[in-house]
């Protein structure tokens, strides 16, 4: 299987929305799958600055419905994530690596995500 290069505008595409700026992020520097939950933990704290401990049964739903029927199949047909439905993991496929030289740019770029990523 060739792996076709992930042009520009697709990268910019795909950091349009702030949730998947944090996924992008947080898979950049953890370099490894993530949970569903994991990534909804990061935008809870990142975007709605709340512990998961703090944040309503809505809240959580809302984000994670965002993210499995939104954002996730957004970075899947872009090819640069695999997603496990069953087991809700999310796994940069070789074609993020190509996304890394633009996306730390835009990550740089980006205010919220000045604070390093803790799971």
């Amino acid at each position: 299987m060739t792996e076709e290069t992930i042009d520009f505008n697709t990268v910019i595409d795909l950091c349009r929305d702030e949730h998947r700026r944090i996924v992008l992020s947080v898979l950049a520097a953890e370099q490894r799958s993530l949970t569903v939950n994991d990534l909804r933990t990061v935008i809870l704290t990142r975007n709605h600055h709340t512990p998961v401990t703090d944040a309503s049964e809505e809240v959580l739903t809302e984000i994670g419905v965002s993210l499995t029927h939104t954002h996730i199949p957004k970075l899947e047909s872009a090819g640069v994530i695999e997603y496990d439905s069953d087991r809700q993991l999310i796994v940069p496929t070789e074609q993020f690596d190509q996304l890394q030289p633009h996306l730390s740019t835009i990550i740089d770029t980006d205010p919220n995500l000045d604070e390093p990523i803790e799971l």
